[in-house]
């Protein structure tokens, strides 16, 4: 065992490398229109910036928990953190669109194994007596990525070029390289477990496939033969893995915690809630700056009522759903979130700020109201034996939650500005806001009509998430337990499910 001194060293450099990936949640939001511009990047690029970590991410999670159980988490989390920081590296020099896509995704494959790692590591550190601080303390690091990110990439993008929003990571990584190597112990799981290689490779290709497919239809149309083919085939991927799921021995996802109406309301309305919280992040950013005319550090501070709602509404929450049990804050949450977003449809290109800030601290609220409680409803489904399948496979369905947000209402908004774009208008504006912005220079009347069909596009996106939360909220109606717990079943899960953003 570790020392005392060393362990919190340790928890510190663990600290920093979930505050980088955090940060790195929010921080590319407010990069979107500035890469954009200097790299040319149509919208389904700028979706791919942050689909292909996400999809990375979600896909790697739980194979990576097994394996570091079996070959050991000291050295795969070493070998995550040197991959995360380079992928860092590779991101900040990326010279076309192409290159940036790779880097992110080599980066998401860095942050997946990081996460579960990273935990893992801590209940080997600390006893029962500190588990539930150090696990705290991680957490928060985490979350507190959420409002930094925003501010912190502004100022960096104002300040030097759009790389630096990515090389940040760097010195935070290098320190947690430097004190696992010399404070973490060596540990191992259960080694037993076997590897699912046709696991991994189904769930992988299916939501790659779904996600590309989606992303195509924004450029290509809804009735596009190639789109709609590979949409399908990400599909049946997707069953062929739920398939196999049932029939391996040691599947990579234990199905049977589906059995659980707790589990699975709870895992679902999580994934509604992260859908929901990534897509609005996708769109704000571009509104700010290709409406409002804002510079990103102006960008981050206008997104502060979002993210600053969504905390309020999360520690609010977890006080009502004591009170009042977790249904009615979870579906009040959700149909707030939907009433919000309505609200938001009716944002036009000379909207007040006051009035976007307005609504989207409501959405923010919403969101705080949904994800901590349906989180804890999932994990307090759980028995001690499968808490950390569990809890992996709900980071997971979060992850691929906030994959298809950004692609569903990315390519809902992409659609819906070109189709208002006056016909008229030059090829290049049909690429993004960004370009359009930039096209229209000194062309006011087109500078107008870009502004204008980027307004109605977002505005036809937040209907479909309203959609998509309204049916939360009625799922959650039927889906929650209606009273709250007596007590909490654990430390470590309550802490998870108050830091779950």
């Amino acid at each position: 065992m570790a020392t005392f001194t060393s362990r919190w060293y340790a928890l510190a450099a663990l600290a920093l490398s979930t505050l980088a990936i955090g940060l790195d949640t929010t921080i590319l939001s407010v990069a979107l229109p500035t890469l954009s511009r200097d790299l040319h990047a149509s919208t389904g690029d700028l979706q791919w910036f942050t689909n292909a970590y996400l999809l990375v991410l979600a896909a790697v999670l739980l194979p990576a928990g097994m394996l570091g159980d079996r070959y050991g988490r000291k050295k795969l989390l070493l070998g995550a953190l040197f991959v995360f920081g380079a992928a860092s590296a590779a991101c900040a020099w990326a010279d076309n669109t192409g290159q940036l896509i790779a880097a992110r995704a080599v980066l998401g494959l860095g942050a997946a194994v990081i996460m579960p790692l990273s935990g893992a590591v801590l209940t080997v550190l600390f006893d029962d007596r500190d588990r539930s601080k150090a696990l705290s303390v991680w957490l928060t690091a985490s979350a507190l990525g959420i409002p930094l990110g925003p501010l912190l990439g502004g100022w960096l993008l104002d300040n030097f070029w759009w790389g630096s929003v990515f090389l940040i990571n760097v010195p935070m990584i290098g320190a947690a390289l430097l004190a696992v190597a010399l404070w973490v112990p060596e540990s191992h799981g259960d080694r037993t477990r076997r590897f699912d290689p046709l696991g991994v490779l189904l769930s992988a290709a299916g939501l790659v496939a779904v996600t590309y497919g989606i992303i195509e239809a924004g450029g290509r149309g809804w009735g596009d033969a190639r789109s709609l083919s590979t949409m399908i085939g990400g599909a049946v991927l997707l069953i062929a893995f739920v398939a196999w799921q049932r029939r391996n021995r040691t599947p990579l996802v234990d199905l049977d915690l589906f059995r659980s109406k707790a589990f699975t309301g709870g895992a679902v309305l999580a994934t509604l809630a992260s859908f929901a919280m990534l897509g609005l992040l996708f769109a704000l950013p571009q509104y700010y700056s290709a409406v409002g005319g804002q510079d990103a550090f102006g960008s981050g501070l206008r997104l502060l009522p979002v993210i600053g709602g969504l905390l309020v509404g999360a520690r609010t929450a977890a006080r009502l759903a004591a009170r009042f049990g977790h249904r009615p804050v979870v579906a009040g949450g959700l149909a707030l979130m939907t009433a919000a977003m309505i609200v938001g449809a009716w944002t036009g290109a000379d909207s007040g700020y006051g009035f976007v800030a307005a609504w989207i601290t409501a959405a923010g609220i919403g969101l705080g109201f949904t994800m901590p409680p349906s989180m804890d409803v999932a994990l307090g489904a759980l028995d001690p034996e499968r808490s950390g399948v569990g809890n992996g496979l709900l980071q997971a369905m979060r992850q691929v939650g906030g994959a298809i947000g950004v692609a569903v209402l990315g390519t809902v908004l992409s659609g819906a500005y070109r189709d208002d774009l006056p016909s008229a208008a030059p090829p290049v504006a049909r690429e993004s806001a960004a370009t359009g912005v930039a096209a229209a220079a000194h062309d006011p009347g087109l500078l107008h009509a870009v502004q204008a069909a980027f307004a109605h596009g977002m505005d036809v996106s937040l209907l479909v998430g309203a959609a998509i939360a309204g049916a939360g909220a009625i799922l959650a109606v039927f889906l929650l337990p209606g009273r709250a717990p007596a007590a909490p079943v654990e430390g470590e899960r309550q802490v998870l499910a108050e830091s779950g953003l």
